[in-house]
């Protein structure tokens, strides 16, 4: 059976190179500040995004909540984009762990305008949560992977900052941003106080984020993730790919992008089903099918001996992701396979 795995990009394997580095990887305890290769990574992710510090984590959305921690007290307010991942899929912890309240703000594409954020803030009124924290998304999920260029990110770190408030940035693909955009990353971050970017989604690493900011901001991130049991002890064994992934792997997400957009003509083309190119910048592709096909969570489309597999967002939207373990080869016979499903269903 050949499966074309299109769920997303976090299910990659590694590179031969990073398969070395980890058998490689010289190993003490990070915790104890003596395991070399998670600095290492730590300084270079730093310098990449143009902030003073890092500190290695195991999850993106452990990054996210470090950052809330930092930023905000215990009955603050944040102001997030409605469809965000930080509000819809990390289950609560901004609310349930940092205890602070979300106002969320519907955006246009993942944009949230100036005067919609505005009509969130709050400061020095008695009866209502001080408002202290922006979260921007970049790539934005589910607006369908929509790269927010520097000018757009810059238009609501500006009003934010305007109000007093920090900026966080959740960019666990902004590398995919920065490349759609033809960008250094650094002009997607420089507006911002502190960035969290995925070692495990386009950049092929088997785990790990790295979330960026001020030292003083990190020193205290350190500790809360400690709190919250992201302490790692041979670290390096992972480090060593994330190095190897900010060395040789960002410059090809450009052939992602390519994919998904190959994989979008595709289906467009394909009888009920509907897709807005304009949405498809880089690495993910949205489509809405037919009434009449009824996807689960996850989705799989079989023909003969290929299954191509897919997520399911709701009970006609179904979100195909390439990464880079698909090849166009692989693309264009999704497309075929998923046609071929398709016509099958509505027999």
């Amino acid at each position: 059976m050949r499966i074309i795995d299109l769920r997303s990009d976090t299910v990659t394997k590694p590179t031969p190179e990073m398969y070395e580095a980890m058998r490689n990887a010289p190993l003490g305890d990070d915790v104890f500040g003596d395991d070399p290769l998670p600095q290492e990574l730590e300084r270079l992710a730093a310098d990449k995004l143009g902030k003073e510090a890092a500190l290695f984590v195991p999850s993106g959305t452990m990054g996210n909540l470090l950052a809330v921690l930092c930023h905000t007290q215990p009955g603050d307010g944040a102001i997030l984009e409605a469809t965000s991942h930080t509000f819809v899929f990390e289950v609560g912890g901004i609310a349930r762990i940092a205890g602070v309240l979300p106002h969320v703000v519907r955006g246009v594409r993942g944009f949230m305008a100036p005067s919609a954020i505005e009509e969130q803030v709050c400061h020095g009124d008695l009866h209502r949560v001080r408002t202290s924290l922006l979260c921007i998304e970049n790539t934005h999920n589910l607006a369908g992977g929509i790269a927010l260029t520097p000018q757009q990110v810059e238009t609501m770190a500006s009003t934010a900052r305007h109000h007093g408030m920090a900026v966080h940035l959740d960019g666990a693909r902004v590398f995919n941003a920065a490349v759609a955009l033809g960008v250094d990353v650094r002009a997607l971050t420089r507006p911002v106080d502190s960035v969290m970017f995925c070692l495990s989604k386009g950049l092929g690493c088997p785990i790990g984020s790295v979330l960026c900011g001020p030292k003083e901001f990190i020193d205290k991130a350190r500790r809360q993730r400690k709190l919250l049991g992201g302490g790692l002890r041979q670290a390096g064994v992972v480090a060593a790919c994330g190095i190897v992934a900010l060395n040789t792997m960002i410059d090809r997400l450009h052939e992602d992008h390519t994919h998904a957009r190959l994989l979008a003509e595709r289906l467009s083309q394909i009888e009920g089903v509907q897709i807005d190119l304009s949405t498809v910048q880089t690495n993910m592709v949205y489509c809405r099918l037919p009434q009449k096909f009824q996807p689960e969570t996850e989705v799989t489309f079989q023909r003969g001996d290929v299954v191509v597999k897919a997520v399911a967002i709701t009970a006609e939207q179904v979100r195909f992701v390439t990464h880079k373990d698909i090849s166009r080869e692989d693309v264009e016979r999704a497309g075929e396979v998923v046609a071929a499903s398709l016509q099958k269903s509505g027999d």
